[in-house]
């Protein structure tokens, strides 16, 4: 079987980008929770829930956005999550402990508690795209293509899915990576990037 990148997006505290061309510069060198909105309000989202959510969400969020904006409809029980992730739910889990240290200032917030797993990126996405297929949070130091490329290879042979958003998203301490790539069965010209998915799809466009 042979799988095409459809589309791509990054993001980092530089930048924003959406299949190899800029949409916004951090000229500001603003921290994420300024950029990140700054981003949500560039790109006309309309999701109150946004502001809700804990940094590694909101990062997932905004780089699948970039990523799915040529797709008008798609079946969500055709379409996967596999993603890779270094510092799992770290910034939340550090708000949460900080919440509940102080024996006499006891406050555990419900709102940051329910962010203490990096599953909870995946179920964000999968709410906002109405996706029921696989979906996988791999730890890993960074992106491990061969490994990703495996199985991502592996589900659309087995599962026969027509979609799958792969990739690498990070967040600790304001310092964050959102890389994103959107694979597919159809060989379809109509889109942003027309690429092969290999073991080395990381490289084919930096």
């Amino acid at each position: 079987m042979k799988l095409h990148i459809q589309a791509h997006s990054r993001i980092t505290p530089i930048s924003a980008y959406a299949h190899g061309e800029l949409v916004l510069n951090n000229k500001e060198n603003l921290t994420f929770n300024l950029f990140g909105k700054e981003l949500y309000r560039y790109l006309t989202v309309q999701y109150p829930k946004f502001f809700k959510m804990d940094e590694l969400c909101q990062l997932a969020f905004l780089g699948t956005e970039l990523l799915t904006s040529h797709i008008d409809h798609w079946d969500g029980e055709k379409v996967a999550i596999v993603l890779g992730n270094k510092s799992s739910s770290l910034s939340s889990d550090k708000r949460h402990y900080d919440s509940i240290a102080d024996k006499n200032n006891y406050f555990p917030s419900p709102a940051v508690f329910v962010y203490t797993l990096p599953n909870i990126m995946l179920g964000e996405l999968c709410i906002r795209h109405k996706i029921t297929g696989e979906n996988t949070c791999f730890l890993m130091e960074k992106l491990d293509a061969e490994f990703m490329h495996t199985y991502v290879k592996h589900l659309f042979e087995v599962e026969l899915y027509q979609y799958c958003i792969t990739g690498f998203v990070d967040y600790s301490d304001n310092d964050y990576v959102a890389e994103l790539y959107l694979v597919s069965s159809q060989n379809d010209t109509d889109t942003p990037l027309s690429q092969n998915f290999d073991k080395n799809f990381n490289q084919i466009i930096f």
